[in-house]
């Protein structure tokens, strides 16, 4: 069954998310040696990239064949997987530009579902499957489940040298992540 709304936009009216403090512990933390499956069909272990890396955790995306999860837009934060996507592929260049050595996305979804988003956004970076929770569990990710699914609240993580250094979270609206990531490390070169 096809979508009825707009995939790629954000609908007004979404509830905002409130900073519940479940990410205040990260900052400073090393990441543990995890190896993810990328959608390229890689193994990644973020605690091993050199130099600076952005990760932008997020719920789910969706698919223009399939309708939203029931409730989905009521979920303060779930919305807006594609849009964030979106204009992270947008800003790639300009990251890259700014010293980013890597840009991952992140979901507990599983890599085929994660390729079919690749392949129809045209991602110039590849999106990373953490299914098994092996990463969320070990940093203690917010998370919250519907569906029988549990998925990982937005939030977005600058790693340096495998260290977390800085934690944007809560993210809200979805599309404005790249652009606020882009205003930090500005910031940090002044």
């Amino acid at each position: 069954m096809a979508r009825t709304d707009d995939l790629y936009t954000l609908p007004q009216g979404l509830p905002v998310p409130r900073d519940d403090g479940a990410c205040a512990h990260l900052t400073g933390m090393k990441l543990p040696s995890i190896a993810l499956r990328a959608t390229d069909g890689a193994m990644v272990d973020l605690s091993r990239f050199p130099g600076r890396t952005v990760v932008y955790c997020y719920p789910r995306t969706g698919r223009p064949d399939q309708p939203l999860l029931p409730g989905w837009n009521d979920i303060p934060g779930a919305r807006g997987c594609t849009p964030q996507t979106v204009c992270y592929r947008d800003h790639y260049h300009e990251l890259r530009e700014l010293g980013v050595a890597a840009l991952f996305g992140l979901s507990t979804q599983d890599t085929g579902y994660q390729q079919e988003v690749v392949e129809r956004l045209h991602l110039p970076f590849q999106l990373l499957s953490d299914e098994h929770l092996a990463l969320t569990h070990a940093l203690k990710l917010p998370t919250f489940d519907i569906e029988g699914m549990t998925l990982i609240k937005r939030l977005t993580l600058i790693v340096s040298d495998g260290c977390i250094e800085h934690v944007f979270y809560p993210v809200f609206p979805s599309d404005a992540d790249a652009p606020n990531i882009i205003r930090w490390l500005n910031e940090q070169t002044k």
